[in-house]
């Protein structure tokens, strides 16, 4: 596995911040021996800093932090439509940023990486009540409201508190391979991987039990995923028309049904290129792909790279 380097991890807590936005990042990269990350929780200054929703925070550390960290997450906080953090912090988020650390913005934190002008000319997401908000206070930004996170590589952004724990398991994934991110979710009884550009919340002409009946399909579909797949075989197995599964799977999910699982079956080969001595061949009939050249093509397409040079990266080194 790639990171046998120690991660080091932010969570800069603002005045206002949300409970549930502190705690995802601090619970999901806790420092324990399977997650090779070490977290500070800091403030402004070291200190009491008072939370949202009626909760306060005692922080270990100051902005020290951010010139410490290659990864700083900054948590929703309320009224962001109203003040921008003090300039030591924002004058802080530059600073890491320049040197090459990742920006994470929890919901609302989006507004604190505004401030900073970084997201200017990016692609960026905010909780769904605010995005009129991010908008109007800052027009250079490419603001999405339809997604649940937005990654531009070193500044990435995520809706409300939920997805903030996609947003963690994203990383995870690109830090230390789908195995270890499966790992995670399972730890937190988290979804393991809904993709960034799922809808933060589905339309209410959607009836609620196809919503529900689509999740069943994609479960059941997850362990089949080495047999012959269709949308026919997906929508018999959801119980409605091809066409209305098809509309509604993309409404639910950012992707049509066959993308998905596409989608779905390289995820599989990511894992067991990770864990398993299985060749490229072998993996390849295993998640449905068929061949190793058919395998090789898509995982090209969508991770930029090839199974075997996947597989050099994420070497245990045991």
């Amino acid at each position: 596995m790639p990171a046998t380097r120690l991660h080091r991890v932010a969570v800069l807590v603002l005045e206002g911040a949300k409970p549930l936005d502190v705690g995802i990042p601090a619970q999901v990269f806790t420092t324990r021996a399977s997650m090779p990350y070490e977290v500070r929780v800091c403030g402004a200054t070291p200190g009491l800093v008072t939370g949202g929703d009626g909760l306060s925070y005692y922080v270990a550390h100051g902005l020290d932090a951010l010139a410490w960290a290659d990864l700083v997450f900054v948590p929703g906080y309320r009224f962001p439509d109203r003040d921008d953090p003090p300039q030591t912090v924002l004058d802080a988020l530059i600073a890491a940023h320049a040197r090459g650390a990742r920006l994470a913005a929890i919901s609302t934190g989006a507004f604190a990486l505004a401030a900073t002008g970084l997201l200017d000319g990016r692609r960026a997401t905010t909780h769904w009540h605010y995005t009129r908000a991010l908008v109007t206070r800052h027009p250079l930004i490419q603001v999405d409201e339809n997604v649940l996170f937005v990654d531009e590589g070193s500044v990435l952004t995520s809706a409300g508190a939920a997805s903030g724990i996609d947003l963690c398991l994203h990383i995870l994934r690109g830090d230390l391979g789908v195995a270890a991110s499966n790992h995670a979710a399972r730890r937190l009884v988290a979804a393991p991987y809904r993709s960034g550009g799922q809808a933060q919340y589905v339309p209410h002409s959607v009836p609620e039990p196809h919503g529900e009946r689509f999740g069943t399909t994609r479960e059941w579909a997850l362990h089949r995923l080495g047999e012959p797949l269709t949308l026919d075989t997906l929508a018999r197995q959801a119980g409605v028309s091809p066409r209305t599964f098809s509309r509604r799977f993309v409404e639910e999910t950012g992707y049509t049904p066959m993308q998905w699982v596409m989608r779905a079956r390289i995820d599989l080969a990511r894992e067991l290129l990770e864990r398993s001595q299985r060749s490229v061949e072998q993996i390849a009939a295993d998640v449905g792909l068929g061949t190793g050249a058919n395998l090789r093509l898509h995982f090209q397409r969508i991770l930029g790279t090839t199974p075997s040079e996947y597989r050099r990266t994420f070497t245990r080194g045991e």
